[in-house]
């Protein structure tokens, strides 16, 4: 009954998403990564269940009691994204985090004999972080947007200076992502040390930087997580062209507390970033 996961509307959704971040150039090669959580209405429906495995595949990490007995969607390792909509069996797969923690039991995919993606330490830490922090998400999104990987080899590695530069790029920046971004200096990708320190800035960020890397991104579904990090390629598109001009107009910080007040922000907004107490 697993088959009937391609006919799951998540599944065509994730399909399209990862098509269309190839696309875009934020995921060359085999380059970024996608886990969503399934609901348990999902596992039922397009899973039987979810409880027949194909084989077992051992974690690199004990997961978090939050995570255990989920069901996710998962890229694989090694595998392209501009292939997977055409072959998604043998490109992205469905496991269940076992209940201690320790084993992904494959449902379907990784087709012939393949595993999860390399990141998989920041993804389940960083389900783990979203879901205490906020339930709803049930996404985790890493690519390689060109201009923001650009930028971050201009920039030092400092959340509130990335911030401000990023909100103050175009009007509607400061609504999309009120809480900022995280930023951390380069570190050495797939291992346990950079997923905690992802995991731990996404306590308050949804989206976290990787310099010299690209981006983490989490959203209730695939459509927020893949416009949230949207708009920040977009944000530093702009930071990037504005760059050497002579004359250079902003949005000022008292600008950006009308945007605030205007959307309702004042709950979400960092306000520490625009030299301001709570209002």
């Amino acid at each position: 009954m697993a088959n009937k996961i391609l006919e799951c509307p998540k599944m065509k959704q994730y399909l399209d998403v990862i098509d269309n971040m190839y696309r875009l150039g934020w995921d060359e090669r085999n380059g970024g990564n996608i886990s969503v959580l399934v609901d348990p209405e999902e596992e039922k429906e397009y899973l039987d269940g979810g409880r027949q495995y194909i084989r077992d595949i051992p974690l690199p990490l004990v997961a978090d009691p939050i995570v255990r007995d989920r069901v996710f969607f998962f890229t694989g390792t090694g595998r392209y994204f501009r292939n997977t909509k055409a072959d998604p069996e043998h490109n992205i797969g469905v496991i269940r985090i076992s209940e201690d923690g320790k084993v992904a039991h494959v449902i379907w995919g990784f087709e012939p004999n393949g595993q999860f993606t390399s990141e998989i330490y920041a993804h389940l830490m960083c389900h783990a972080t979203r879901m205490k922090v906020h339930p709803q998400n049930h996404v985790i999104m890493h690519s390689h947007p060109t201009n923001l990987l650009i930028m971050s080899h201009l920039m030092k590695a400092d959340d509130k200076e990335f911030t401000l530069a990023l909100w103050r790029a175009m009007t509607e920046c400061i609504v999309v992502y009120p809480e900022g971004v995280g930023v951390l200096p380069w570190m050495l990708c797939g291992t346990n040390e950079i997923g905690v320190a992802t995991a731990k800035k996404m306590e308050q960020y949804r989206c976290v930087i990787w310099g010299l890397h690209g981006i983490y991104g989490a959203g209730d579904d695939l459509d927020e997580a893949f416009g949230l990090i949207e708009t920040i390629e977009k944000s530093a598109q702009i930071w990037l062209a504005c760059q050497g001009k002579k004359e250079l107009y902003t949005i000022s910080n008292d600008e950006l507390v009308q945007l605030v007040h205007r959307f309702g922000l004042e709950k979400q907004c960092a306000w520490n970033f625009l030299d301001r107490k709570p209002e």
